[in-house]
């Protein structure tokens, strides 16, 4: 069991100069008002700051940052207020608490809703004070070494949001350790017959592995060793979630994975010395084409340098080589808390600018996003993928997310650049506009004033800026085409009704009318006139003083033709601002199905339009169009929903994916299959199910399946 000790101990080994006594107070503190409480494990509760706050001194924080770390639940969980936390423990430490405390007391109407707007106090949080984040790091941790006690449905919720949001921050931080348990963790949770599968297989070659690290470290230390090579060399099988996504990607068995085992070379000296290193790599085996990663000579956006390659070691295995200098290891290790320095008793940082460049255009995305949905989704993209490094033609490296096109360089270089975008070259050739970049690639972009951006640039763009440059044109235009139509609509209505609009809006009548309803401005009120929200000849009543038959606003059944229709309820399973009887239909690009979080868009003369949530869909659509929308409790009718099935080829295999569909009473009313010469097959189902519970149990079901690689709900 860990002790308070403990953490004093490994403290004082980075900085004898730290408040030990404040870190005391804490501890007692803690001890104190967590008396009587446990965890689901049955453990005291004591324990879970302990061990946060013992993640935190791995990490090399400051007191300052542990003593918070050992409080972070106490105004959460127990009596204590914030001024008792300043009063006893001071104003920084206050402050990394409140922090915290305003992350975790949020409520939220759903999953989705919660893990996008707890994503957006974290980082208004972390913009103030980085501590904020990595706090919640080790606590999201601890949490995740302990979740095999939480019931499976929460597990599986905490284990994706893990997936989605702390493991890639922890890599954006640089902290490679705890993104890799962190993912490692997650994968457990969320593929636990995988796992066991994965286990089994590599049980058996686990001693003959053994002996191929211990054989292959012996001869790399005598070779750097005889070259005068100061160094130290390790060996490991790599994490079960790494093999498997190679397997997903590359639609590989495991027999055929051969780089499962990873080497990490780390020398003393200056980082020149690496290329040396690798050469001595490469001439005892011979390197695998196109698998060298140079980060040394370019550095990963968070700092990190390390040289990959894989080569073919003895007996014609596959194994990847890492090769860094002692500092680039910490570096690897602490991540941004290796720029920590401890000076006067005060936390600063090096390079501050540098290493929090990509916090600070997540704050302005954050504040130019309104939708915490859209928000999450965007950013996940380009915060979270891979990077890919590519050269404007004066020599400087821009990085994007893995898959970004010309485009998304584009708008890298400048918003007006990424506007009028109309060509681009890659490597001196022409190239269309959604030509995805790799690695080394120099870029050239030829604009043209008279070029904008077009809906169908969404279709292939990946990074936030882009994408949220592109949506704002859009809706820009879509606004002042919607005003155009506004003001044709009332302008012939006017007319019809002996009214002369043109007289109505110099007199001020309409801004009046507009400054009364839910229209703050006459152009919000004509948007809402062409979008059809508000019907002209209510507009003509009220002008008149006349009462209005219908109100401004369809949050209610309405009787216009062609908007709505009378039906009986269920019919669609959809309630629009709680009515049944409204004129629904379902996005064919997302499907919706009952159970899926879904948002609704006013139409002009063909009703709402149901999407779901994450439906890219959704994003490019006027936010002023949006419908409150849910499904009827009383359930809905089966709705039709594709699903893809990879797998090998195998005899009887399609037979017991579709008794396994038939099994869960799912109707299936069209199969495609199609099978490759690699002995690789692609099974298409159109299934009628009831709601997404259902779809997702006997999805897991078919991916139990041996043979079965992947199994994916299709949309669009």
């Amino acid at each position: 069991m860990l002790r308070f000790n403990d953490i004093a101990d490994r403290m004082l080994e980075y900085n004898p100069a730290c408040d030990l006594e404040l870190l005391q107070r804490a501890y007692v503190y803690s001890a104190k008002v967590h008396e009587g409480q446990a965890r689901l494990s049955g453990e005291p509760y004591l324990i879970h700051p302990l061990e946060v706050a013992y993640i935190l001194v791995e990490m090399r924080m400051d007191a300052t940052t542990v003593a918070a770390g050992l409080l972070h639940d106490s105004v959460e969980d127990t009596l204590t207020t914030v001024g008792e936390v300043q009063r006893l423990f001071g104003e920084q430490v206050a402050f990394l608490v409140e922090g915290l405390t305003k992350i975790a007391k949020m409520e939220f109407k759903s999953d989705r809703e919660r893990q996008a707007e707890n994503f957006r106090k974290m980082l208004v949080a972390m913009s103030k004070d980085i501590r904020i984040l990595l706090i919640k790091l080790a606590d999201r941790l601890h949490n995740m070494r302990t979740l095999t006690f939480m019931k499976e449905e929460s597990r599986s919720r905490i284990a994706q949001e893990t997936l989605d949001i702390y493991a890639p921050l922890a890599h954006r931080l640089g902290i490679y350790w705890m993104k890799q348990e962190l993912e490692e963790l997650a994968f457990r949770f969320l593929n636990a017959d995988v796992v066991e599968e994965l286990e089994q297989a590599l049980k058996s070659k686990r001693q003959a592995r053994e002996v191929y690290v211990e054989e292959v470290i012996g001869v790399l230390s005598k070779k750097l060793a005889d070259a005068g090579v100061n160094s130290e060399v390790s060996g490991r099988l790599k994490e079960l979630s790494s093999i498997h996504a190679k397997m997903q990607s590359h639609g590989l068995s495991l027999d055929e994975i051969y780089d499962t085992i990873a080497f990490r070379i780390i020398q003393e000296g200056p980082q020149e010395n690496v290329y040396a290193a690798l050469g001595i790599v490469h001439s005892t085996w011979a390197p695998v084409a196109g698998r060298f990663k140079d980060y040394v000579a370019l550095p990963k956006p968070n700092g990190y340098q390390s040289l990959h390659t894989t080569v073919i070691g003895p007996y014609g295995e596959r194994m990847e080589v890492q090769i860094r200098t002692e500092d680039m290891h910490h570096q690897a290790e602490f991540g941004i808390a290796a720029h920590w320095k401890y000076k006067e008793g005060r936390l600063q940082v090096d390079g501050d600018d540098e290493k929090f460049a990509w916090l600070r255009q997540l704050v302005e995305w954050h504040r130019e996003l309104d939708d915490p949905h859209e928000f999450i989704d965007t950013v996940k993209i380009d915060l979270f993928e891979g990077e890919v490094f590519v050269f404007t033609p004066k020599g400087e490296v821009i990085d994007l997310p893995r898959g970004a096109s010309t485009l998304d360089f584009a708008y890298a270089i400048h918003s007006e650049v990424g506007e009028h975008c109309a060509g681009s070259k890659v490597n001196g050739k022409m190239v269309p506009l959604r030509h995805r970049l790799v690695d080394g690639d120099t870029v050239e972009i030829i604009t043209n004033p008279n070029q904008y951006p077009r809906k169908d640039w969404l279709e292939f763009v990946v990074t936030v800026r882009a994408r949220n440059r592109i949506r704002h044109a859009i809706r820009g235009a879509e606004k002042e085409r919607s005003r155009e139509l506004g003001r044709e609509i009332l302008t012939r209505e006017f007319r019809k009704a002996g009214l002369n609009f043109k007289k109505a809006m110099e007199a001020g009548e309409l801004g009046a009318l507009a400054g009364k309803g839910r229209s703050a401005t006459v152009d919000d009120l004509l948007s809402s006139v062409g979008y059809g929200r508000t019907p002209a000849r209510e507009i003509i009543k009220r002008l008149r003083g006349e009462s209005p038959d219908e109100p401004a606003e369809v949050t209610k059944p309405a009787k216009r033709r062609g908007l709505f229709r009378r039906k009986e309820p269920s019919s669609t399973g959809i309630l629009v601002s709680g009515h049944a009887d409204v004129l629904v239909r379902f996005g064919r690009c997302c499907a919706p199905l009952p159970g899926d979080d879904v948002v609704g868009f006013l139409t002009r003369g063909r009703g709402v339009t149901v999407h779901t949530a994450d439906c890219r869909k959704v994003f490019e659509l006027d936010p002023e169009r949006r419908m409150d929308v849910q499904w009827e409790a009383d359930g809905a009718p089966p709705r039709r929903v594709k699903i893809s099935v990879k797998s090998l080829d195998r005899p009887g295999l399609l037979a017991k994916v579709t008794k396994t569909i038939s099994s869960a009473s799912i109707n299936i009313s069209a199969a495609r299959v199609i099978t490759n010469p690699d002995q690789r097959a692609v099974q298409t189902f159109d299934l009628w199910v009831s709601d997404v519970a259902t779809l997702n149990a006997v999805m897991k079901d078919i991916e139990r399946i041996r043979g079965v690689r992947s199994v994916e709900r299709m949309k669009g």
